[in-house]
């Protein structure tokens, strides 16, 4: 593990503070895991673009007329 020093807001800093407190984690703990998940959450993002860059393009007044007719979008 790797360590690095970072600055967060005052209100951020206590809220992580109360968590660690009440959940009986480290506060390096609980930053680790909330940065893993928003990168997971990145690479899964990236993955679907991948799948799907090759997919046919719509215009954005096709788009939006479909969105109307399916009911979605009010005429």
């Amino acid at each position: 593990m790797s360590k690095a020093t970072l600055y967060l807001d005052d209100g951020i800093h206590k809220a992580l503070r109360m968590k660690a407190a009440e959940t009986s984690r480290s506060m390096s703990d609980l930053v680790n895991d909330a940065l893993e998940e928003s990168l997971l959450e990145d690479l899964e993002d990236i993955e679907v673009w991948r799948e799907r860059r090759n997919d046919p393009r719509v215009g954005f007044e096709s788009f939006v007329r479909q969105l109307k007719k399916d009911g979605v979008l009010q005429p």
